[in-house]
């Protein structure tokens, strides 16, 4: 089957196959390490650079209609950063979305680095990139390990003026991807006590079945770190292969779905506040190991109620409404009134003392809110508290009727009425 050799710029879609490849043209950032700064200090440099991601696989149905060709440079550049990979042989999930995120006004960020294999040999001619991904507003996030490909160099070969490496003719740095780690979520919301699905997810190009890979996930929060589960297995499933140390109790990896899939996401069971932070999974395949990064929010909703189940305000009365066992701390709690006379409900003059804010052993948090209720106030009229919370999909409200102290009045004085008389039947017998 034919492919279009011409690439498209403009909604980062460029060409679409037969068989469901594109090309995806990115703006990128160079970061390169040097020493300059004050006591010997290393200074990093951010240069402007451009990688072409060849043969991404797309879906179907991608469309060619409103796009603006991208040309390579007539007179290729030496002073310029022009990265050209193929990811034919290591997938990137979810690249569709790099595809529209121009045209979706996304902002894509996309910072390159040298990488440095562990372990590598120095006299190696490869020389590898680091390529972190981000969309703005879209769950995708992956890293990527570039690899330099061999170019047959002749007197007329170019070279790239700062990096030292031969272009090709087009005077672009051939690449290819050789791993893949990604997450399809950057933050994720966990009730207190529920189980949790941490994403995480490695591709990379063929390699022997014997290979050990390795598995760590980390939480970092308010500047501690701390290992939660570390495991290593091999490709090919050995029996024995696979060894686990679980640092947090009721995490888990499933091994089987590492060798099969390439998928390292983790599972925390009955999370509880101190789970909350940023979880780091580390994949190393070989020599390359790449991050992503999962943000773990709790969220647990409050439990919310009034003081008094009936209120029949004869003086100035205190209502009380009670917000209970919720999570983060930031909560609202507002008074509103609503008269039978009114279609709405109408925020109260006085809007009550709030309590301090007490915690439990569990990590969640109460407070409470207290109206005074002046004696005017209509019978009929509904006293109702308001809470807000991120917990919450809507607010929550309780409320309560004010009732009249006529009527309060009238039974008590019918109840001493009967007490009286069957006092007096009793004395007369």
């Amino acid at each position: 089957m034919g492919m279009i050799e011409v690439i498209l710029f403009g909604c980062f879609l460029t060409s679409v196959y037969a068989d469901a490849v594109a090309d995806v043209v990115l703006s990128c950032t160079l970061v390169e390490e040097g020493v300059g700064g004050m006591g010997g200090r290393s200074l990093f440099s951010r240069t402007p650079a451009t990688l072409v991601l060849r043969d991404v696989a797309v879906g179907p149905d991608e469309s060619l209609e409103t796009l603006t060709p991208f040309v390579p440079p007539s007179i290729p550049d030496p002073d310029a950063y022009l990265f050209e990979a193929r990811v034919s042989s290591a997938e990137i999930p979810k690249a569709d979305v790099l595809l529209h995120a121009d045209c979706n006004e996304q902002e894509v960020t996309c910072e390159m680095s040298r990488y440095i294999p562990q372990g590598s040999q120095e006299s190696s001619d490869a020389v590898y990139f680091m390529v972190s991904l981000d969309v703005e507003g879209v769950e995708f996030s992956t890293a990527l390990i570039l690899q330099t490909e061999t170019v047959n160099t002749d007197g007329s070969t170019l070279i790239q003026n700062k990096l030292g490496l031969p272009l090709s003719q087009s005077g672009t740095l051939l690449t290819e991807v050789i791993f893949v780690v990604f997450s399809h979520i950057k933050a994720v919301s966990a009730q207190l006590r529920g189980d949790v699905l941490l994403d995480c997810g490695f591709r990379q190009r063929e390699i022997p079945l014997s290979q050990e890979v390795a598995i760590e996930w980390r939480l970092q929060h308010r500047g501690k770190g701390q290992k939660v589960l570390e495991m290593k297995t091999r490709l090919d499933d050995a029996e024995g292969s696979t060894s686990v140390h679980v640092e947090r109790k009721g995490s888990s990896v499933d091994a089987a779905l590492v060798v099969t899939e390439g998928n390292a996401s983790m599972t925390l069971t009955t999370v509880k506040v101190h789970d909350e932070g940023a979880y780091i999974c580390t994949v190393s395949v070989g020599l390359f190991h790449a991050q992503q990064i999962v943000h773990l929010n709790i969220l647990q909703a409050p439990q919310v109620s009034l003081s008094k189940e009936k209120l029949v305000v004869k003086t100035r009365t205190t209502l009380s409404c009670h917000c209970a066992k919720y999570y983060p701390l930031d909560t609202q709690m507002e008074w509103l009134s609503l008269s039978p006379s009114d279609s709405e409900s109408l925020v109260f003059p006085d809007q009550g003392a709030l309590s301090s804010h007490r915690q439990h052993g569990d990590g969640t948090y109460s407070q409470s809110s207290h109206l005074t209720v002046p004696s005017d106030v209509a019978p009929g009229t509904k006293i109702i508290c308001r809470v807000s919370h991120q917990a919450l999909d809507s607010p929550i409200s309780v409320s309560v009727e004010v009732e009249s102290p006529q009527l309060d009045s009238y039974w008590w004085f019918l109840g001493f009425l009967i007490i009286t008389v069957l006092f007096f039947v009793q004395v007369m017998r």
